[in-house]
């Protein structure tokens, strides 16, 4: 049983609190993605569980065993740093057996540990290469085959990708996916890339300034995010905000902003005249007779889809449109937001409606 328990947790530098009462429950084989801008706490949280740094207040179970004064060598977990901290004097082969040969581990073990986990990671004809003669996602595979010949309860990763191009990067997600999904190891992954955590998290953990904002499966936090602070960090493009007054016109929900008014439908619960913050995201802004003018800024044709940077009553609006269209800088087009998907945000608090 290797579940994740952080209950409480709270971390401090003399009088600064960097974490305020995180609770966060892993389930057995969850992959977790702690993800949030730098600086929100999220590798501290990580380093805790792994043992590197203490403990202010709190508890963090791993199976049914607190850890809050274990050393990191005896929590049966594996880390992966975003350096990948190879012995560059080491061939492949030596490297991945290194911490087994610490714990004096039979010969025939490790050498079958590493033939093993060689072969899950296709390092096999590279084990009597030294890390000088390998690529970046190669040494990256290398420092991952030395946390799996240990066979932890959990493996931590501390934004292992940042060094690789954009490339590799999507390379190496979908072969730590598919890793994750083999070996079943209750994993615990820190990341800033909000691409990262939705593409690769059973569930994702949103920080911000050391408190949770939000907890849930990837396409949960983006269809209904708790605030304005999760509706704008997860997604790419972000989703369009705008601040109005709701207006209520036959039972059905608008904003007023200016001189726009944005359909917001029926499922929400407001006032008439009440402060609010609508929501859009780009992909559900439709070309429309009936919509609102917009002034086109900047066209990005990326291939696949095609982003149009425009204004509308003085305010910035994003569209993103999977159909090509020719758009010239200056030219006015009609937007209509689809009502079904539109989101409301309290004006005050910037928690969701």
């Amino acid at each position: 049983m290797s579940q994740v328990l952080v209950k409480d947790v709270r971390k401090a530098y003399g009088a600064v609190n960097v974490i305020h009462g995180v609770d966060i429950n892993i389930a057995d084989g969850e992959f977790v993605v702690l993800v949030g801008p730098s600086g929100c706490g999220k590798s501290t949280l990580l380093r805790m569980i792994a043992g590197l740094e203490s403990i202010t207040g709190g508890n963090i179970s791993i199976g049914n065993r607190v850890v809050n004064n274990v050393p990191p060598s005896d929590r049966d977990i594996a880390m992966v740093f975003q350096s990948y901290a190879l012995y560059p004097h080491m061939k492949v082969r030596e490297n991945m057996a290194f911490s087994l040969k610490l714990k004096k581990t039979e010969p025939a073990v490790i050498e079958e540990r590493v033939k093993s986990a060689a072969g899950i990671l296709g390092l096999t004809p590279y084990l009597d290469r030294y890390p000088r003669q390998l690529s970046g996602g190669q040494r990256q595979r290398v420092a991952m085959g030395r946390a799996i010949v240990r066979n932890p309860q959990v493996f931590l990763f501390d934004e292992p990708l940042s060094n690789l191009d954009a490339k590799l990067r999507v390379q190496m997600r979908t072969e730590i996916k598919e890793l994750h999904q083999r070996l079943k190891t209750t994993t615990v992954y820190v990341t800033h890339d909000q691409v990262e955590a939705m593409t690769m998290a059973d569930r994702i953990v949103v920080l911000q300034d050391g408190h949770v904002e939000q907890i849930g499966a990837p396409l949960e936090l983006y269809d209904n995010p708790a605030n304005l602070f999760v509706a704008t960090f997860i997604g790419s493009p972000s989703m369009n905000l705008i601040k109005g007054k709701a207006k209520i016109v036959n039972g059905e929900i608008f904003v007023q902003a200016g001189d726009v008014l944005l359909p917001a439908g029926t499922h929400h619960t407001v006032t008439d005249g009440q402060d609010v913050t609508y929501g859009i995201r780009p992909e559900h802004l439709e070309l429309a007779d009936d919509g609102f003018e917009a002034k086109v800024g900047v066209v990005e044709p990326t291939g696949s889809e095609t982003m149009v940077f425009t204004t509308a009553g003085g305010k910035d609006i994003l569209a993103l449109f999977r159909e090509r269209h020719h758009f010239s800088p200056g030219q006015t087009i009609k937007l209509r937001p689809r009502k079904d998907v539109a989101h409301l945000f309290d004006g005050t608090t910037g928690k969701r409606i």
